[in-house]
């Protein structure tokens, strides 16, 4: 395989898998809105699964896939996943709910623990993706990763 197929390769399996982590955080996000978890703890994030509330997620899910071609620990894959989280946490909280959404530092406004959550749901995200990440090397006719 050429060095263009190898690269477009591996740009649409963390692109994907970012996709597909995107759609588990966005589930996990919405149960956890929809079973009152949120609301039991006083954080005002309860959105209705909807196909405009989700694609973009998904879509940033798989922007956001990007960061796992940094060649970083290779065989701890919870341990990258849980560092990587916090690049994508790190811009919800401090870019996009106080300067775009108007929620304050952290989100703040909506709740004293949506860092918390912020973090956690970010986590599932990179899981899901390291782990789409791994299924889809192991599983393919050509191992160029």
């Amino acid at each position: 395989m050429c060095l263009f197929g190898v690269v477009m390769n591996k740009l649409l399996v963390v692109f994907s898998a970012g996709c597909l982590g995107g759609l588990a955080n966005s589930l996990a996000v919405w149960w956890f809105g929809d079973n009152g978890i949120m609301a039991l703890l006083n954080v005002s994030i309860a959105p209705s699964l909807s196909a405009a509330w989700l694609y973009p997620r998904i879509v940033w899910g798989g922007i956001w896939g990007l960061v796992f071609l940094v060649p970083l620990l290779k065989k701890r894959l919870i341990l990258k996943a849980s560092l990587l989280s916090l690049l994508p946490s790190a811009v919800q909280l401090f870019v996009v709910f106080p300067l775009k959404a108007g929620k304050g530092m952290a989100g703040l406004d909506l709740g004293v623990y949506t860092p918390i959550f912020v973090v956690f749901f970010n986590w599932v995200w990179a899981v899901v993706t390291v782990y789409a990440i791994k299924f889809s090397r192991k599983n393919s006719y050509r191992r160029n990763w």
